[in-house]
């Protein structure tokens, strides 16, 4: 079989390539600066969680004695690491936005690194009430190991939880990356801007779509298929999407969506202690205490012999 690159001019086809105007933006080469890659902020991403849970996500038991140690020397390697995946993300926006206030980029991204450490007790006091969530809300969890290590939901919340807390320092790039590994493993799209309080349980789980602007309450169940999301997206003069406004959904306490439920529009607010059905279409708000179905449909049954 003839090989199909000898009809091929390569280094005519790379010249074109590596030239091209919107290559500038989309490569990631070490020419004045360079990204990390994606798999280094994976591996970051999984070592924190590894920290937040020690040995529940490794390849092995940690020895009790050697705990704090390890829990150590990953803390240290996380930090640094992560410092320098953020200072680079930082100098690409500062590149390409023509940022004017340059020159800071490595202060900031220690800001964000120290604000992180500095969050992981109570990140984790949260995942435990998430844990917890999922462990009673679910009849067939046999333990809280069981949840930790195979729940994809609350896979999903200890990415996002960590992811949140760089979003709320203004990191680019870096906590939608993390967002987007949890959702290539759980298929659970957590944009890293949601608010989310404690006690969240998302059960199944694939299929669930929560907005970047959207806010949820404490003790939430949403179960696979739910989507939180904008009902449209207002433009300005030039008839772009305009960024940074509220487009997502608020839900409050104590609140149970079923399966395949969408709720759209920055406006719609689902009240303390509601339950949606399954399937429902919601593009405006319900008060408290309220219960939201679709209409039981009259199935025709018939003798499939007659």
């Amino acid at each position: 079989m003839k090989n199909p690159g000898n009809n091929i001019d390569i280094p005519e086809l790379a010249r074109i390539l590596s030239g091209c105007d919107i290559c500038a933006m989309t490569s990631n080469t070490s020419r004045g600066f360079q990204l990390s890659g994606r798999k280094a902020i994976y591996q970051v991403l999984d070592d924190l969680v590894a920290v937040l849970f020690p040995g529940c996500h490794g390849r092995n038991p940690i020895p009790a004695e050697q705990i704090r140690a390890i829990t150590e020397k990953r803390l240290q390697t996380s930090a640094a690491a992560l410092a320098e995946q953020i200072e680079y993300a930082f100098r690409y926006q500062c590149v390409f936005e023509q940022c004017k206030d340059c020159g800071d980029c490595a202060l900031k991204a220690a800001k964000a690194v120290k604000r992180l450490m500095e969050s992981l007790m109570d990140v984790r006091k949260i995942l435990q009430e998430d844990i917890q969530a999922a462990y009673e809300g679910d009849p067939a969890a046999r333990s809280i190991m069981e949840v930790v290590m195979s729940y994809p939901g609350v896979q999903a919340i200890m990415v996002h939880r960590i992811a949140h807390v760089l979003y709320q320092e203004h990191v680019p790039l870096i906590p939608r990356i993390m967002s987007e590994y949890s959702h290539s493993q759980t298929g659970i799209d957590i944009h890293p801007g949601a608010m989310i309080g404690p006690g969240f349980f998302i059960d199944h789980g694939t299929g669930v779509v929560i907005g970047e602007t959207t806010t949820i309450g404490r003790r939430v169940k949403l179960y696979q298929g739910v989507t939180l999301g904008a009902l449209s997206f207002p433009k300005d003069a030039d008839g772009n999407p305009i960024k940074g406004i509220k487009r997502h959904p608020d839900v409050q306490d104590d609140v149970t969506i079923y399966a395949g439920a969408t709720i759209l529009g920055g406006e719609t607010v689902i009240g303390t202690g509601s339950e949606i059905g399954g399937n429902v279409w919601l593009t405006h708000s319900v008060p408290p205490h309220s219960k939201v179905y679709n209409q039981q449909p009259k199935p025709l049954i018939t003798n499939k012999h007659s």
